[in-house]
């Protein structure tokens, strides 16, 4: 949800009032503004609105397929009912010209007994779009160890899995989503400190979705020079570039190329990360032939 997005939930808010919440100095700022941003967010309709905003933004960039991630754990933590808000949203995404697929994404501190909950609401829904199962939020209150059995369910059910890992942790966060049976990490950022990892990464075909101007607004890296994108592809390591959540992080698809440009990225480079959005879908006929 973008500022101008809230304000038409809530128009009664002021303008300076949205600039302080979408202000913020940490990673921890960051959660806290995304749960006062979600208090505005109470009925399906509100939903299918955030809904149509964000493919609007997509289709205007051309783009043809995007796995957009429902944060379902937080849904479920402000007690409100999923299968009406899902109908809302699929119904409002069905709409646009952008062909997308769901991630339900689990809030990993949280706990497993909540994880599980997602990952049944994520295999009810396996015909209607919904290709993945991840857990986000805080990895190091809610470590992957906590999650086995959890993803063993949800590969059983015949979802794909992600989790977020090694963004504000380092890579024995990765390791251990990768024990999970983790196919894609969410950010992944810490495994440039892991000379190993980095080879396992490389040698299994495992990508990391990596976000640069959410990893700057969040401060997990301080600069944009500081950022290991470049390190990470001169590694092996394959990469797919993300917007992470772009109304908050007020960004797009096209300025997080731009950044990677700014890092070194060559337009050969630059082809190869946008092919790789295709290559590593996982819904193969979504990301088929582009």
């Amino acid at each position: 949800m973008d500022p101008s997005t809230l304000r038409e939930l809530a128009p009664e808010i002021t303008a300076s009032e949205v600039a302080r919440l979408y202000a913020f100095e940490s990673f921890g700022d960051f959660l806290a503004a995304f749960a006062v941003i979600m208090d505005h967010l109470r009925s399906p309709e509100d939903y299918a609105l955030v809904t149509r905003r964000l493919v609007e933004r997509l289709a205007a960039e051309n783009v043809r397929y995007a796995e957009v991630i429902i944060s379902a754990g937080a849904i479920l933590w402000r007690g409100q009912e999923f299968g009406p808000i899902f109908d809302a949203v699929a119904e409002a995404a069905a709409a646009s010209p952008v062909e997308v697929r769901w991630i339900f994404d689990a809030v990993r501190q949280f706990g497993p007994e909540h994880g599980m909950r997602v990952a049944e609401l994520a295999a009810e829904r396996r015909d209607r779009g919904v290709v993945a199962y991840g857990i986000g939020g805080d990895e190091e209150r809610g470590p992957a160890s906590w999650f086995p059995e959890v993803f063993q369910f949800a590969r059983s059910a015949g979802l794909r899995l992600t989790a977020h890992a090694g963004e504000t942790d380092g890579p024995q966060s990765v390791w251990a989503a990768l024990e999970l049976g983790a196919e894609r990490i969410g950010h992944g950022i810490r495994s440039i400190d892991d000379p190993a990892l980095l080879r396992h990464l490389r040698d299994h075909n495992i990508p990391l979705e990596i976000a640069i101007t959410s990893n700057l607004a969040t401060r997990v890296v301080p600069s944009l020079a500081d950022h290991p994108a470049r390190h990470l592809h001169e590694a092996g390591v394959p990469l797919v570039l993300n917007t992470d959540d772009p109304g908050i992080f007020k960004t797009t698809l096209s300025r997080e190329f731009e950044l990677a440009a700014r890092l070194g990225f060559s337009e050969a480079d630059l082809r190869t990360l946008a092919a790789n959005a295709f290559r590593y879908a996982f819904d193969a006929a979504g990301g088929a032939g582009e």
